[in-house]
């Protein structure tokens, strides 16, 4: 089967901008909605990531916890369009853990869920299970955005060039890629990030936008603009095409020298993540050309 690239949801309507919950790793939900709130945002994209935030388990995905968690956006007047809650899809639990995922991201009104695909030595399981995935996705009206990781690990995506072929192999229309250059500094050295993100912008159906410092002590997330990813040349990019897209700045992070990630044992200020996220949203909006009263 030749794989198509998905239609976006914005290409019947306005793009949508979301920003990452990551920044706000150690705030309770409904604190990250208002903050979010003030400073201009209207899509959140909750994450959930072992190791990259606060500690939980699957009880945090039961239809309860998805209603009142529907709840709280409607309060603080914000919807959620996409979910980011990384696995390895090819380990034995992926079905179990990442199909309730699935649902509970849908029940807050996703389109989207961005995850890793898997580690090589998952291969075979990897398209067993994303073949009941993708088609659960189908059932519920739910895109699956398969991210290219940081930590220099051997997976099935790795840069953009891995893309064509691993769909062409998954051959669901339902299933594509959420590329992130931000990713792809520490991943794999000698790959330029942007020139990698136009590579992969066809096979697209969700784009993660964050900017990345390296130096003798790792990498460091920036503010946009700020660090080595040229993020200005891949919104305009991303403003020729139909794409939604997130910006995450996982301010409490940082990867080491050697790409693994490390968490600082306190969370940031929230006045600190605010006038970090304020102007990135008036960097990525100016930069999609949308209009002025959406800019902060």
């Amino acid at each position: 089967m030749t794989y198509t690239r998905p239609l976006p949801d914005s290409a019947h309507g306005t793009r949508i901008v979301s920003v990452s919950a990551a920044p706000y790793d150690g705030y309770d939900v409904p604190r990250v909605l208002e903050s979010l709130a003030s400073i201009g945002a209207t899509h959140i994209e909750p994450a959930f990531i072992v190791g990259y935030t606060e500690p939980f388990d699957e009880s945090a995905f039961t239809p309860e916890k998805a209603h009142q968690y529907a709840a709280w956006l409607r309060e603080y007047g914000l919807r959620c369009h996409a979910f980011s809650s990384h696995i390895d899809l090819g380990r034995p639990d992926a079905l179990k853990v990442f199909l309730a995922r699935m649902d509970f991201a849908r029940a807050l009104g996703a389109g989207v869920i961005n995850t890793n695909a898997a580690h090589r030595s998952n291969e075979k399981r990897f398209f067993t299970n994303i073949d009941v995935l993708a088609r659960h996705a189908e059932s519920i009206g739910l895109k699956i955005g398969l991210e290219n990781p940081g930590d220099g690990s051997d997976n099935l995506l790795n840069t953009a060039s891995d893309g064509p072929a691993l769909l062409t192999h998954i051959g669901h229309p339902m299933v594509g890629l959420n590329y992130d250059a931000g990713n792809t500094i520490s991943h794999r050295h000698g790959v330029a990030p942007a020139d990698d993100a136009l590579l992969a912008m066809p096979q697209c159906l969700h784009v993660h936008i964050k900017d990345v410092r390296k130096d003798d002590n790792g990498y460091f997330f920036t503010p946009l603009g700020q660090g080595q990813i040229d993020c200005a040349r891949i919104l305009r990019a991303v403003a020729q095409t139909d794409l939604n897209l997130s910006i995450e700045i996982p301010m409490r992070l940082h990867r080491l020298a050697n790409a693994q990630p490390s968490r600082a044992p306190y969370r940031v200020p929230l006045a600190d993540i605010e006038a970090v996220l304020r102007p990135a949203l008036a960097f990525v909006r100016e930069r999609l050309g949308a209009p002025a009263a959406l800019r902060t």
